[in-house]
């Protein structure tokens, strides 16, 4: 008999727009979440509209892979009868993920002060730039604010260079991925106990906690850590190295690999160099030991060195481009790039799942939903029928 998802059953109410927290609520119903996505009228959650190009349709390939597993709703929170909507809502619900900023659902009369009156078992979850304390929680808080608030744009690029942002929005699915952890933990809480709780979670709070090996490096020695390119403060060599023809990445990260790499290159007069005997002199002449290593890896092509070192049992890889990534044979064989079906624009590509489960694999069940397509539909299941409908909708509740 198959299982059921872990999460079926559970309702959670997305109020969220761009990343962090759509990203977090497409994990939930991945693994089988009710997943509800109440949305403004008319323009819907922003990163719809995201993008420097369209497809077929009004909605960015952004919005459709941070969407997937969800119902849409249209409703206008600034109205009476939309705010009654969600109070409703929020009744049978078990998760509430928002990330207006801090203040702004108290404001609208729906923060967490009112909905645990309506339901105290509810987790209500709040994702925010800064938090919902602190000298800057009223900041706006994107990724890029908060990879340069937390530290973690002070170690990102090159010594010397200008400022640089990690390719990749850290914060934000940082955060995400934390506001899950603990909105689980919450809700299975809440289960035992029968009381909800508020949980805070701040893409600032996030990045920073990615910095153990820097801030560790800095309370230990008073120094603050700076960038390294694609080196690592902790052992050498291990980053990218140069080629006859590119680059590639390769770390001889202790002491049986590094006098095993000297072996293969044939450079055994690295072994007798005094800079180069422990990791810590290694890590102290590292200018001198990429010097010296890639006057010998420049003698032959990325390939034939990555796979000499791999049959060697020295780690090594070629630095892929997304779309060499995703079309490479493991990322097929770990289902990383999927096609889901969409009413609009037909088969479109998605990231495939992070994780994989055996016994209760996730599933795509709803492909990224229409703005306000399940309107009708949810309040059906409330028990709205038409005179009602009509009456709501009448006073503003969808939008004018």
């Amino acid at each position: 008999m198959k299982q059921p998802l872990p999460l079926e059953g559970v309702r959670v109410l997305d109020i969220s727009q761009v990343m962090a927290g759509p990203f977090a609520c497409m994990l939930l119903g991945d693994l089988g979440a009710d997943v509800i996505k109440i949305e403004p009228p008319g323009s819907g959650d922003q990163t719809r509209g995201a993008m420097g190009f369209k497809l077929k349709g009004a909605d960015s390939l952004g919005f459709l892979n941070m969407n997937r597993n969800k119902r849409s709703i249209a409703v206008d929170l600034k109205t009476e009868a939309g705010k009654q909507v969600v109070l409703r809502l929020a009744k049978d619900a078990d998760i509430l993920v928002e990330n207006y900023r801090p203040g702004a659902m108290r404001r609208l009369g729906l923060g967490y002060d009112v909905l645990k009156e309506v339901n105290p078992r509810l987790v209500y979850t709040s994702i925010s730039g800064f938090g919902q304390t602190g000298p800057w929680a009223d900041r706006p808080g994107f990724d890029l604010m908060a990879q340069a608030m937390s530290g973690v744009m002070s170690v990102t690029g090159y010594p010397d260079s200008p400022p640089v942002k990690c390719g990749v929005p850290v914060a934000d699915i940082g955060c995400a991925l934390f506001a899950v952890y603990a909105t689980l933990a919450a809700y299975i809480g809440a289960r035992n106990t029968g009381q909800g709780q508020y949980v805070d979670a701040a893409l600032f709070d996030a990045a920073m906690a990615f910095s153990v090996w820097d801030i560790c490096d800095y309370w230990g020695t008073g120094k603050p850590p700076q960038p390294l390119g694609t080196s690592n403060k902790m052992t050498a060599p291990y980053q990218a190295m140069a080629a006859s023809d590119g680059h590639f990445v390769m770390g001889a990260n202790n002491q049986k690999l590094w006098e095993k790499l000297c072996q293969l290159m044939r450079r055994e007069d690295l072994l007798r160099d005094g800079r180069f005997a422990t990791i810590a002199l290694r890590l102290a002449n590292r200018p001198a030991l990429q010097d010296e290593l890639e006057a010998t890896f420049r003698t032959q092509p990325k390939d034939f060195w990555v796979e000499l070192l791999l049959a060697n049992g020295i780690p090594a890889g070629p630095i892929l481009s997304y779309p060499e990534a995703f079309d490479s044979e493991h990322a097929a064989a770990r289902g990383m790039k999927m096609e889901i079906e969409h009413p609009v624009e037909g088969r479109v590509n998605n990231i495939g799942f992070p994780v994989k489960l055996s016994a209760t694999p996730q599933q795509v069940r709803r492909h990224p939903p229409l703005l306000g397509e399940h309107t009708r539909e949810v309040l059906a299941e409330m028990g709205i029928g038409d005179e009602e409908f009509t009456r709501l909708r009448a006073d503003g509740a969808f939008g004018a």
